[in-house]
């Protein structure tokens, strides 16, 4: 290697060094921050003079490179994001972003019902705890036509800092819900979960988020401190997506989590395990994330 290449190569290390350490920094609470800002785990490293040499580095032992680790076992696409509670920024891993919302759009239907009556809180609770359908149906009828139920849900992703999406309002599926079918991504669904206590009467709902029933406690239920909802049904082909959103205790503080699984295989017990090994992943990294709280 020339003396010209190695130092573009040592300075570029030296950039991708002070973007991974910010992602601890990112991880703290930092509710004043003048914008939410998204950090990538790795940066790629360019050697003008290498040809085709991208390559990207993620320091070894962090949740950034055991994660990659990871995914390099999956038969499917995963993705993970983190933000502290009352927080502004996020970092993501992973190669899967958005898809359907499936149940976890649950969530900001029970506080929207909630909030129209306090008579729907026998389907709120069977809705969240055990993420009965017909419930939740139940839930969405209560806020009127399609259009008003649509937006009384977007008014809650709105104040929980989601400003991107938007709930059907009509159904494109025969065997599934208007709402289920929500497109929501990762991004926006983990800054809802970092400013969901913060929502104006989100308590109920989120209470109930802890008393997830024991055959859906597998992912983030791991955690005993967690508050979370999970999410999954077959794409048109068969295959499903598994996904869950919610809060865990950090040493420093709440953090925000939303990670979601598609195997090639498309069972969706292989999906619940790929979620299960990221929650596993995450536990042994909490000392590297500040947490956060509403403020």
């Amino acid at each position: 290697m020339t003396k010209n290449r190695r130092r573009r190569v040592r300075t570029a290390l030296s950039a991708v060094l002070g973007t991974v350490a910010l992602l601890t920094a990112a991880c703290g609470a930092d509710p004043e921050a003048a914008a939410p800002t998204t950090t990538t785990t790795t940066a790629p490293v360019v050697d003008p003079g290498a040809g085709t040499g991208n390559f990207s580095i993620a320091v070894p032992g962090s949740l950034a490179a055991d994660f990659a680790t990871l995914q390099q076992g999956f038969r499917g696409t995963a993705g993970l994001a983190v933000m502290p509670v009352g927080g502004q920024q996020m970092v993501t891993f992973g190669n899967w972003t958005s898809g359907p919302a499936w149940s976890t759009i649950k969530v900001p239907l029970a506080i929207a019902a909630l909030r129209n009556s306090s008579a729907y809180l026998t389907s709120a609770t069977a809705a969240i705890t055990a993420s009965d359908n017909a419930a939740a149906d139940t839930l969405w009828q209560s806020l009127g036509n399609a259009t008003a139920a649509a937006a009384a849900v977007e008014g809650v992703l709105r104040e929980g800092g989601d400003a991107n999406t938007t709930v059907p309002t009509v159904r494109t599926r025969s065997d599934a819900s208007v709402f289920g079918q929500a497109e929501w991504s990762l991004a926006d669904q983990v800054r809802f979960a970092a400013h969901l206590t913060c929502v104006p009467q989100s308590e109920r709902v989120v209470g109930l988020m802890q008393q997830i029933i024991p055959n859906h406690r597998w992912g983030l239920g791991a955690f005993g401190s967690a508050e979370f909802k999970g999410g999954w049904g077959p794409d048109t082909s068969g295959k499903y997506l598994v996904r869950q959103f919610g809060m865990i205790d950090a040493p420093s503080g709440r953090i925000a989590v939303a990670f979601a699984a598609q195997p090639d295989s498309g069972a969706f017990a292989e999906g619940m395990t790929m979620l299960d090994k990221m929650a596993t992943l995450l536990s042994g990294h909490l000392g590297e994330l500040a947490g956060g709280r509403c403020p």
